[in-house]
């Protein structure tokens, strides 16, 4: 039925084309344009409602067609065509899921599990069920609390390479660090080091092609996931891989909120200072890590790398305090699993529950749950940047800062520089950190990573590095906050009206 429909929408475009470069601009030009544009909305529309999307999206969508037929259709082939990702996806959910079965029962549950408490044991099982990924108790793991720390590290760690090094990431830069960070791949080849690159099409798309010829030429492989040749027409424009992952001889990994830019070392103009939050990892764990980033190359490349020298090396174990789950979620699997999660870290919280999130669009579940989680009387906060850097995106998380409030959430802006972490904090004893962001994007479309600690040192750092946010930020008031001037109102409803497409 897709297909025809998207055929049926190429012929009536070429046609109406075909007419315009025939007749000109007449008359009848008005007529004719408006009428194939209805003819399209009109089929779109249609096509919407038998895809049984959210009723929210499905009347969202009919409000734009309606107000912005034009822009609406444009915005629409770009952002909206959902084609059933779960259809586009099936073969690398199963390849997925078969390889990280395998891996679950090789590794087993520890013993240690039962000693975590109820509700730790009840979030392992469910992370390990929709993410089919075990927990391990002998890996290390640090948290580095911004660019210089984490790059510092990532560099170091890069020198030490001697077989291979796996690094996917949404967002590289041909600048400073990029060009610093591509010298050292370069020589890590000519050491003989193995140095695969999966690099996000759309949110690499400034990348210059030197760039990535130079480590092509030197022998490194850099490919591009999910690229794109005619935009309009692709039905996987919309599905990225936001994640940030690198691995390096199969022990040491990293994950976080930090892609490969000088603005992610605090160097840009506009932004200033950049507070974001890394997570070295060593270890076990990793293992898992590396099984994410071979699958992603596996889809990208049909190249597989699934063998013991990759899945096995450096499994060396580490004293690890608490446990330690990696986990990846994507457009590709049938459960929304990073969001599963976080929903069941917020319903089983006792005594608090702390987030930071540059981008907060949430759904009516996580908004649902975050409400109930402060009438309740936990302790209930969330830390967002006070300066936007996605200016639709900022006004629509806005809106949701009045019912949260009302509810007895505590809401922070951060206001030294932009804060880009993605944080959640449950009773200071678990905590989830990675590429995620409280939106519809990272839940639904992006393909993401997360690490999910469970009574860990570093899950102890994140709640200190939280309080000392909360030093340089400033708290919401209710009646502060509704006094904002109408057309900043009508600005953000307006942005909220997509939140929903975001």
């Amino acid at each position: 039925m897709k297909n025809i429909v998207g055929i049926g929408l190429l012929i009536l475009m070429l046609v109406s084309t075909w007419y315009f470069l025939i007749n000109g601009v007449d008359g009848g030009l008005i007529f004719y344009s408006s009428l194939i544009l209805t003819l399209f909305l009109v089929i779109i529309g249609f096509n919407i409602f038998l895809e049984n999307r959210d009723p929210i999206q499905t009347i969202t969508w009919l409000v734009i067609f309606c107000a912005f037929p034009f822009i609406g259709f444009i915005f629409y082939f770009l952002f909206g065509r959902n084609f059933r990702k779960e259809r586009i996806f099936r073969k690398k959910y199963f390849l997925d899921k078969q390889t990280f079965v395998k891996i679950s029962g090789e590794a087993g549950y520890n013993e240690r599990i039962k000693e975590m408490g109820e509700n730790p044991q009840q979030l392992i099982t469910l992370a390990n069920r929709l993410g089919n990924s075990p927990v391990s108790f002998t890996t290390e793991t640090r948290v580095l609390r911004n660019g210089e720390e984490t790059f510092s590290n990532i560099i170091e760690e890069l020198k030490k390479a001697r077989h291979h090094i796996h690094l996917e990431y949404y967002i590289v830069r041909d600048d400073r660090i990029g060009v610093l960070l591509k010298d050292i791949l370069i020589q890590k080849v000519k050491e003989g080091v193995k140095v695969r690159f999966l690099y996000d099409a759309v949110g690499s798309w400034k990348l210059a092609r030197s760039y990535i010829d130079e480590l092509k030429n030197a022998g490194a492989e850099m490919v591009a996931f999910g690229p794109l040749h005619f935009p309009l027409l692709n039905n996987k424009f919309n599905f990225r891989n936001h994640r940030k992952i690198i691995v390096i001889d199969g022990s040491v990994g990293f994950i976080g909120g930090l892609n490969i830019g000088d603005e992610y070392l605090g160097q840009d103009q506009k932004f200033g200072s950049w507070r974001d939050t890394h997570l070295i990892i060593k270890g076990e764990a990793v293992r898992t890590l590396q099984l994410i980033f071979l699958q992603d190359w596996y889809y990208s490349t049909n190249n597989s790398f699934l063998s013991d020298e990759y899945l096995m090396a450096g499994m060396t174990n580490h004293h690890g305090h608490g446990g330690v789950q990696l986990i990846g979620g994507g457009p590709d699997s049938e459960w929304t699993i990073i969001k599963s999660i976080f929903f069941k870290m917020i319903t089983s919280a006792e005594k608090s529950v702390w987030i930071a999130s540059p981008y907060f669009v949430p759904d009516d579940d996580i908004l649902q749950a975050l409400k109930v989680a402060a009438l309740s009387g936990l302790d209930v906060r969330l830390l967002v940047p006070k300066n936007p850097d996605k200016r639709i995106v900022f006004h629509a998380s806005r809106t949701y800062f009045p019912e949260l409030l009302a509810s007895g959430v505590r809401i922070f802006q951060y206001n030294e520089g932009f804060m880009h972490s993605k944080i959640i904090i449950v009773d200071d004893q678990l905590a989830s950190i990675g590429t995620t962001n409280i939106d519809m994007r990272s839940f639904h479309l992006n393909f993401e990573v997360n690490a999910f600690l469970y009574r860990t040192e570093s899950t102890q750092q994140l709640v200190n590095d939280y309080m000392e946010d909360m030093k340089v930020s400033q708290e919401l008031e209710i009646d502060a906050f509704s006094k904002r001037n109408f057309g900043l109102k009508l600005l953000e409803s307006t942005c909220r009206l997509l939140s929903p497409l975001l």
